[in-house]
């Protein structure tokens, strides 16, 4: 009997920007909600990881906001939780933003606007599909 293999891709069908800053997550939270007039908040679970054999590794401080009106979904996840990373191999970011949209958002207007904000130290967009550690922002 023939054998037959599933191989599913990852879709990443998201804009992902990293965030750099001294502020607690709430602070950073507020912050982008001001200046972007966006309305995220504070998810009443937090952003599991789980590891090989299915055990929590760690719990990431997680905020999120659909707008009804354009369907965009926002969500800023904390990237470090004790001494656990959510993308180890960019352990430099603090959070992570991640944006789901059709296209409606102009990344780089988006950028620009994030990195006016005075308690984000810096902001950068990353290629999801580049990062080994990215298939855990798929959710």
């Amino acid at each position: 009997m023939a054998k037959h293999t599933l191989q599913l891709e990852d879709d990443f069908n998201f804009d992902l920007i990293g965030l750099c800053s001294h502020q607690s997550d709430y602070r950073v939270c507020w912050a982008l909600n001001e200046h972007l007039d966006l309305h995220m908040s504070k998810s009443l679970e937090p952003f599991m990881v789980s590891g090989k054999k299915g055990e929590i590794v760690s719990a990431h401080s997680f905020y999120e906001w659909f707008d009804e009106t354009n369907a965009i979904e926002y969500f800023l996840i904390k990237n470090k939780h004790n001494s656990h990373y959510l993308i180890p191999e960019k352990s430099q970011i603090d959070y992570f933003l991640v944006i789901r949209e059709a296209g409606i958002i102009e990344i780089d207007d988006f950028l620009t606007k994030v990195r006016e904000i005075s308690s984000i130290l810096t902001a950068f967009i990353f290629d999801p599909s580049e990062l080994k550690s990215s298939s855990k922002l798929i959710f």
